[in-house]
């Protein structure tokens, strides 16, 4: 599988501190049994109005930033509920990667593992692109070299942390389980030595539902 190790273009600012998961995906939006159409919720109620037409100054609505890929954000972005919904819109409508200073925890985590990019730079280095992103009168551009783990505009670079193993998922196109499945084999190895050692362990649910059947 062929790495893919640059995400790049335009980024939109979202300076708002705390944006938790329940205004970047509401509750009204998690009524279905899949992950399907949640880009109609992503940040609904700053998109629009109460009478669901589109605020026309906030900043995803506006022509420019329509192929937005880049959100930089403020500080403890993605607090609030565990739901992985949030990571799930933000995908569907076409977000690579999400750049803020820090963030919700569990968001960071399923965002990871889901393939979205949540890139956490130095609270003063957050705060110079987002003040880019900001000022430009033209949309900023973002280059994010996942391989090289830094951040490029034409007027800035920064180095970010990403562990090894969220860096290989990205680079493979992988998600948790993606990643678990590579390690299918020793799995099933594992698996055979566990069940040689102690075959009274295997299929015990089914083994006992058959006795208590039977009686």
């Amino acid at each position: 599988m062929p790495e893919k190790h640059l995400i790049e273009g335009i980024a939109a600012p979202l300076d708002i501190a705390n944006l938790d998961t329940d205004q970047i995906m509401p509750k009204q939006f998690l009524r279905g049994i899949d992950k399907a159409g949640l880009d109609k919720g992503l940040l609904w109620d700053l998109r629009f109005d109460g009478k669901g037409r589109e605020r026309a100054e906030f900043v995803l609505n506006r022509p420019e930033f329509v192929d937005t890929r880049v959100l930089v954000c403020g500080p403890n972005f993605g607090c609030g509920s565990s739901r992985e919904h949030a990571v799930w819109g933000l995908q569907q409508y076409g977000i690579q990667a999400v750049i803020a200073p820090s963030f919700g925890e569990i968001f960071y985590s399923n965002a990871m593992n889901n393939g979205l990019l949540a890139v956490m730079l130095p609270t003063a280095d957050a705060a110079a692109l987002l003040a880019q992103a900001c000022d430009n009168a033209m949309p900023l551009h973002v280059e994010i070299d996942i391989r090289a783990r830094v951040v490029r505009t034409a007027r800035q670079e920064s180095s970010f942390a990403l562990s090894d193993r969220h860096q290989r998922m990205l680079l493979d196109g992988l998600d948790m389980i993606g990643a678990s499945l590579t390690y299918a084999s020793d799995i099933a190895d594992f698996t055979r030595r566990h069940w040689a050692q102690q075959p009274w362990v295997r299929d015990v649910a089914r083994r006992t539902k058959q006795r208590l059947e039977r009686r």
